[in-house]
C-alpha cells in the first residue's frame, strides 16, 4: 500500500471524506498530536485502528466532531457544568467522557457504557470533520505505546505502507495529547492531565478532582496506561541534576551515544552536553516533549531525562508524559 501525504486542501479532503466512508483510516492533525481517524458507526473499521496501532482492545478512542455536530444523539446525560465547560474550553483540547446511547460501534467504547468525545480548535482538522461530518474516533496516530506524533513525518515514520492518507496540517502547537475529563458524576474528574488544567477546569465547574486507576481496573480513557509514550531507545529518569549528569557521563564513558533531555531553569545550569532541550517555558515543554523524544531516540543510545523543576498548570500533563515514557 502507497501511503500518500497530503496537505489540507479541497481535493485531499474529497479524498479523504471518501475513505472513511469506504472504511479505511485517515491520519490527520489536530492542535495536540496527530490522530488515526475511522467511522466511529464502522465497527470494522474501528477495529481497523486495533490492529493497525498494536492497540489493546481493552483501550477506548475519543470520538472527535466539528463544532456545529450535535452530539445529543451519543450520550445519554449531560449535566449543566459539561455545557458550561463546552462553551468555556470548546474547541479546544479537552475531551470530555459522557454516558452513551451507544449509537457508535461497539469496540469505540471498549466494553464501557460510556464515551468520550472531543472538539479539536486546528483548522484543518475542522475542516477535515465539516467533510466527512461524522464522528470520527481517532486515538494518536502512532504505534502503540511508542511516542506520539506532533507532524505528518513522524505519522509516516509509523505507518507508511499501512494507511493510504496522512492529511499534513503541520507541526501540532499543543504537543501533548487532550485533557480528558469524566462527566458522568456530580463532579467532573480528571482522566488524563492535559493542556486544559484542573484549576482551569474548576474556575468554570466550582470543583474538579483527579481520578487515578485503580489496580486491575479497565481504563476509562485513552493515556491511562502505565507504559506509553516510550522512544525506542533506553530512556532514564531523574529528579536531581548531579545524578542525571552522573548518568550522562557513566554512559558516555561506556561508549553509548547519549543526550540529556530536559527544560525550564535546568538549561542554564547545564555545562556543554548533548542537549534534547524542551524549552525554557511550560508551552514550550508541552510542544517540544515528543519531538525531542522522537529525535533523541534517532540518535542516541540511551536518552538521559532530567525532569523539569517547574509545577503546576499544564506541567502535570507533560510531568505524566515524560514519567510514562521513561518506565521500563
Amino acid at each position: 500500500m502507497e501511503t500518500k501525504v497530503e496537505k489540507i486542501d479541497e481535493n485531499s479532503l474529497r479524498t479523504a471524506a471518501h475513505l472513511i466512508r469506504i472504511g479505511e483510516l485517515v491520519a490527520f492533525p489536530t492542535e495536540t498530536v496527530y490522530g488515526l481517524g475511522a467511522n466511529a458507526f464502522d465497527e470494522a473499521a474501528v477495529k481497523k485502528i486495533y490492529e493497525t496501532k498494536g492497540r489493546p482492545s481493552n483501550n477506548p478512542l475519543i470520538a472527535h466532531v466539528h463544532a456545529q455536530y450535535d452530539i445529543s444523539s451519543l450520550i445519554d446525560r449531560d449535566p449543566p457544568y459539561a455545557a458550561a465547560l463546552r462553551r468555556a474550553f470548546l474547541p479546544g483540547p479537552l475531551t470530555m467522557v459522557y454516558p452513551s446511547t451507544k449509537k457508535v460501534a461497539p469496540s469505540v467504547s471498549a466494553g464501557l457504557n460510556t464515551l468520550a468525545i472531543r472538539v479539536p480548535s486546528h483548522a484543518g482538522t475542522q475542516a477535515f470533520l465539516r467533510a466527512v461530518n461524522l464522528p470520527i474516533v481517532a486515538p494518536s496516530a502512532n504505534l502503540s505505546k511508542h511516542v506520539s506524533p506532533t507532524s505528518a513525518e513522524h505519522v509516516f515514520a509509523d505507518f507508511a505502507g499501512k494507511i493510504s492518507l496522512i492529511l499534513d496540517g503541520g507541526a501540532s502547537e499543543g504537543g501533548i495529547e487532550s485533557t480528558v475529563l469524566d462527566v458522568t458524576g456530580e463532579v467532573p474528574l480528571i482522566l488524563r492531565e492535559g493542556l486544559i488544567t484542573r484549576e482551569m477546569i474548576a474556575s468554570v465547574a466550582g470543583k474538579c478532582e483527579k481520578y487515578f486507576l485503580k489496580d486491575g481496573e479497565q481504563a476509562k480513557s485513552p493515556g491511562m496506561m502505565y507504559k506509553h509514550y516510550a522512544p525506542r531507545c533506553e530512556t532514564l529518569l531523574f529528579d536531581s541534576l548531579p545524578e542525571a549528569l552522573a548518568a550522562y557521563h557513566a554512559k558516555e564513558e561506556a561508549g553509548k551515544r547519549v543526550w540529556l533531555l530536559t527544560g525550564g531553569k535546568w538549561l542554564e545550569q547545564l555545562p556543554p552536553i548533548r542537549l534534547l532541550s524542551l524549552g525554557a517555558y511550560p508551552k514550550d515543554m508541552a510542544a517540544n516533549l515528543y519531538k525531542q523524544l522522537r529525535a533523541g531516540e534517532i540518535m542516541a543510545d540511551c536518552i538521559v531525562a532530567l525532569v523539569p523543576a517547574e509545577r503546576g498548570g499544564i506541567m502535570a500533563g507533560v510531568l505524566d508524559r515524560l514519567t510514562r515514557a521513561c518506565r521500563s
